[in-house]
Parts: structure tokens; sequence; C-alpha cells
């Protein structure tokens, strides 16, 4: 059963970053066994994005109704982001703001190598998903409300 639980974690993650934490203290895991999910859920999203990237982005635009606008809050602040940062900017706040599929995918229109994605991605997964797991755990009134 335990394995249903690192999964579960693995997918929240993939899904959004920060719902892992989440879900790893609902589940009752500790706050290693969390982080080291968080960590292989949102690297198994980027390793399949960046892999099949060009093919996702050509079903998504075979099937988009409409164009999408040129400039919006979203991309305008992605394109600050990759002006100022780099890829190392984008990967670090995929976990914050983008979710790991779309963090993947804006570093993957910027034209970025796959293991430049890779190596960036990882060292923020890492960062990021120590850094949420410990500090959630130390909330001890979330553990007391889902225990």
């Amino acid at each position: 059963m335990t394995f249903g639980k690192y999964f579960t974690v693995m997918l929240a993650t993939a899904i959004k970053f920060f719902n892992g934490p989440i879900a790893g203290i609902v589940l009752g895991l500790t706050w290693w066994e969390t982080a080291i999910c968080c960590i292989i859920g949102m690297m198994t999203t980027v390793t399949l994005i960046a892999l099949l990237g060009s093919t996702i982005q050509r079903l998504i635009a075979k099937y988009r109704k409409t164009k999408p606008k040129l400039f919006s809050k979203r991309t305008r602040f992605a394109v600050k982001i990759w002006k100022k940062l780099g890829i190392w900017g984008i990967a670090c706040f995929t976990p914050l703001f983008f979710t790991p599929v779309g963090g993947t995918l804006l570093a993957l229109s910027f034209k970025v190598p796959f293991f430049k994605i890779f190596f960036s991605m990882l060292i923020f997964a890492v960062s990021w998903g120590v850094f949420f797991c410990y500090l959630l755990y130390q909330i001890t009134w979330l553990k007391d409300l889902f225990s």
C-alpha cells in the first residue's frame, strides 16, 4: 500500500508541484519520503514532456479552436523571466508559478536543449521539494488537521 501513497504524491506533484507536499501530509508520509516523491514526480513529468514536447505542441495547435493571444499577462511574465534569467529562471519558477508541464513546454518553446532543461529542472525540483516539504511538515496544526 505504501507504493500507492508514493504514486499519489508523485501524481499530485506532476499536476501542480505544491500539491505533492500536501498529499504527503494527508497520506501520513514522512517529510523526506514526500520530498523524494515530489522530486521523482516532477522530473518524470519534465522528462516525458521534454521528450514528447514537439508532438504535444503540434497536437495542441491542431485541436485549438482559436489562436492564442500573442501578448497576455502570462506570456509577458514568461518572456520577462526568460530575458532576465534564461532557463535557470524558468526552472526556478516552474514549481512556484508554472506547473511542471507548463514550465517544460515553456522551456521547449524557447528552444532549450533537453539536457539543459533536465539538469536545471532537477536542481530546482530538489531545492524546492526539500524546502516545501520540510517547511510544511513543521506546521504542526496542518498535520493535526489531517490526523
